[in-house]
Parts: structure tokens; C-alpha cells; sequence
């Protein structure tokens, strides 16, 4: 609806045509407006009678419709692509696998605290549309998926931020990850030598994709000491650009996990970039608080530390998860499989794991893989799931929800899984409370 309402205000004549049904406060809204729309399905010939179409990043390229459309010489545009005709905002776009999110709220939280106008939107929150038709800050950090950059044209970020490219969502890319690849390096392919990338050079898909920047870049990096950018190096964070040299002791960070220490480095590189003074940074970083569902402590039942990292939809976020840990793991993983490949992770899951709890309708691909090497059992809910989890543990050792996988077998979204494994915790906590009082 933000696209709509962006064009509606813009004084463009707009056509809503939705698969599904429309909300009927939606509808009202759309008479109040004098959208014309339909539902239930798409009508190509009014459709290729648009000068332009404006397409959900939830349809796939390869849609019939959005091929009819096409093949009629009809424009297609993403959102993100139509909304940044309509703002002068200095624009920061972050994309990448995992870390998305987490990157883009430390962002926009380290500009703001330093008094800078700013927003997030696009995967997060708003809509660039709604953003932008009712506010445009000086600065907007957009999370954009790779959904979400198909179908840009012109669209350029000042400062594009690239994290990682490990195989996700490859069902929308035929399985090939060359192609899934590609939507992210769309992030930079407008951008030119006025423009910054800051890119994780540890990932040989990412520098793969550096090779089509003309823009000047920052290289970010666990493994090794780098040059204009920021590294890792004798637990500190150390920032080498054109502006100074910083360093910041990794346990004055608010996030935990390697994985973390990228999104920590290459926010705080686009708040240097932006000016941000380094003791603003200081204060910014210490009072952060991540979103829900990534790495998230729930609750200690009886010395069983509960941790909520839902969010992990995807083998590589697991693996940061598993590294991330400090204790013997119970894992709670399954749902959707989206052609994981577990390999990577195996040797984590010798070393850390020592129960597997499989929490979907088809569990194969993780018992296939993982039953030699740690106790495994399966469940199908997640109140099952975390009294099993329970069952299996000890004092001092970590229950760890890091599903690897979709969510939609047994639950509406990640975060209805996250919220229902929370509050499972939480009963459990309340349960072995009283029964300890009695």
C-alpha cells in the first residue's frame, strides 16, 4: 500500500491488482483514494495497458504474469526502485544473506544517536514509499533482500553495504546460486566513483561481486589486518580509513558472535563516513538492543541457558549461531528445507552439539546428517520441543533455537516460531519455579 499511496500523492493514475483477497479496510482505503483494483487474481491485458508496473518483491520474476507483462513491453520496477525517484535523502542500502536487520537498526541507531535525521526502512519496518510520502530524513538506511533488488533500474545508495553471499532462497533462483549472487550485486551496479561499498572480504562470493564496483571500498575482515576499512586483530576491533585509526575492545560490543563483529564493523564504518565523532560511536554501541529473534537470551531454567535465534533461517546463520557458543548445545532446528547443504556446519555440531531436537513435518535432511553424531529426536511444536530440549540438558549447558530452515510447516513466520518457542521458556521457567517452591 505505501507504493499506492506514494503514487496517489504523486498525481499518478494507479491499478491495484492483488493474487489474493484485499483487507477490507484496505478496500476502503483504496475507494478513499480512487484505486481502481482487483483481487483474486491478475488481469494481464489491463496490466499491459500501464505505463509501468510497480511488482511485490513476493512475486517472482518468473511469474506468468509478470512474464505476460514483459513480453508487452511494459516496464517492471521494483518499489524500492519507484520510491527513490521521490526523495533527496542521503541513502545507505545494506544487503547480504544474514545480518541484514541487525546491521541496519545498529546503523540507524549509531547515526541517530549522534543527532542525525535519520530512518530505516525497505525489509524493516516502513516501506521506502510510506518513508518517503510521509517523512524523508536526511538520511534513509535501507535493508534490502534480494527480492527487493530484482527488479531496481536506476536506484543507487550513497554507501552500499554488502555482508555476505551464502546460498539462501535459492528455490526463487532456480538453484543457482550464481543467479541468487547476482541479485545482491545489483546493490552497486548503478553506483559510481562518487559512491562508497563496504564489503565482507572474506566472502570469495562478495569479492567476486567487488569486481564490478567503480566506487572507492572499504574492506571489512575477521581473518587478516586490511587497508582503508576495518579488521578484526587480538580481540579488538580496529577501523583504518581515510579519517583516523580507532579501536574499539570486542567486550565493549553489544552483540555476541563473529558473525556480529561484521555487522558491528561495517555500521559503525558508515556512521565514520557520515561524520559521526568516534566517542558518539562509543555511547551509540553501548546502548544498542538488537531486534528479537537473533541470538536472543529468553530465560536460565535451572542453569539451561534458553537462547532464541529464530531468525537463523539458513545453514551459514546457523553456523555464527553454533560458533557463537560457549557451552554444550541442545539445537532445535527443522522446518522448511530450503536446500541445505549441513556439511559446513558438521564439524561445529560434533564439536558443540550434544542433542538435536527436529522441530518440523520433515526432518530427514537433519537426521540423515546429524543422527551418528549427536542424540536426536523429533517434535512438532514448540512447546514440545523446548520440554524435550530440557529433558536432554544439563545445568550449564545452552538450548538453542536455530532453525536453519523455513518456518512455515508448523508456524505463520519466523517470528510467530520465535515468539511461541519464548514463551514455551517462559511456562517451563514458571512450572519448574513452583515445583522447586514445593
Amino acid at each position: 500500500m505505501g507504493a499506492v499511496r506514494l503514487a496517489v500523492k504523486q498525481g499518478l493514475s494507479v491499478f491495484l491488482s492483488d493474487g489474493g483477497a484485499i483487507a477490507e479496510e484496505k478496500k476502503i482505503e483504496l475507494a478513499a483514494l480512487s484505486v481502481a483494483f482487483e483481487e483474486g487474481g491478475h488481469t494481464l491485458d489491463t496490466l499491459c495497458v500501464c505505463v509501468e508496473v510497480i511488482k511485490s518483491p513476493g512475486i517472482p520474476t518468473t511469474a506468468a504474469v509478470i512474464l505476460g507483462v514483459r513480453e508487452a513491453g511494459v516496464p517492471v520496477i521494483s518499489e524500492i526502485e519507484f520510491a527513490s525517484r521521490y526523495t533527496t535523502a542521503k541513502i545507505v542500502g545494506i544487503t547480504g544473506s544474514n545480518g541484514k536487520t541487525t546491521t541496519t537498526l545498529l546503523t540507524t541507531h549509531l547515526l541517530r544517536h549522534a543527532g542525525i535525521d535519520v530512518q530505516s526502512a525497505g525489509n524493516v519496518g516502513n516501506s521506502f514509499s510510506e518513508l518517503v510520502m510521509e517523512h524523508s530524513p536526511a538520511v534513509i538506511v535501507l535493508e534490502l533482500s534480494s527480492f527487493q533488488l530484482d527488479d531496481i533500474v536506476t536506484f543507487q545508495p550513497d554507501i552500499a553495504v554488502l555482508l555476505n553471499v551464502t546460498p539462501d532462497h535459492l528455490d526463487r533462483y532456480q538453484y543457482d546460486m550464481a543467479r541468487y549472487a547476482a541479485a545482491k550485486y545489483r546493490l552497486f551496479e548503478n553506483m559510481t566513483d562518487e559512491g562508497l561499498v563496504i564489503a565482507n572480504t572474506d566472502d570469495a562470493l562478495v569479492v567476486q561481486g567487488l569486481t564490478q564496483v567503480s566506487s572507492r571500498i572499504q574492506p571489512v575482515s575477521l581473518q587478516e589486518r586490511v587497508y582503508g576499512g576495518a579488521y578484526f586483530d587480538m580481540d579488538h576491533l580496529i577501523f583504518d580509513t581515510e579519517k583516523d585509526i580507532e579501536i574499539i575492545p570486542a567486550d565493549e560490543l553489544p552483540l555476541i558472535g563473529k558473525h556480529n563483529h561484521y555487522n558491528q564493523m561495517m555500521a559503525v564504518l558508515v556512521a565514520i563516513e557520515m561524520g559521526v565523532p568516534f566517542g558518539d560511536l562509543l555511547g551509540g554501541l553501548r546502548t544498542f538492543v538488537n531486534a528479537p529473534h537473533r541470538l536472543e537470551k529468553v530465560a536460565t531454567v535451572e542453569g539451561v541457558t534458553f537462547i532464541n535465534d529464530s531468525k537463523a533461517t539458513n545453514v551459514d546463520a546457523v553456523y555464527y549461531a553454533l560458533d557463537a557458543m560457549e557451552s554444550s548445545v541442545i539445537w532445535i532446528a527443522g522446518g522448511v528445507n530450503k536446500g541445505n547443504d549441513y556439511k559446513q556446519i558438521s564439524d561445529l555440531v560434533k564439536d558443540k552439539v550434544k542433542g538435536l531436537v527436529c522441530m518440523g513435518k520433515d526432518n530427514v535432511h537433519l537426521t540423515d546428517e546429524f543422527s551418528e553424531v549427536a542424540a536426536v529426536t523429533e517434535v512438532q511444536s514448540a512447546s514440545e520441543a523446548v520440554a524435550r530440549a530440557f529433558d536432554m540438558a544439563r545445568a550449564g549447558d545452552t538450548v538453542l533455537l536455530s532453525p536453519a530452515c523455513a518456518s512455515f510447516d508448523l508456524f505463520k513466520n519466523y517470528e510467530d516460531r520465535g515468539d511461541q518457542f519464548k514463551a514455551a521458556v517462559l511456562q517451563l521457567k514458571e512450572v519448574q519455579s513452583k515445583r522447586i517452591k514445593a
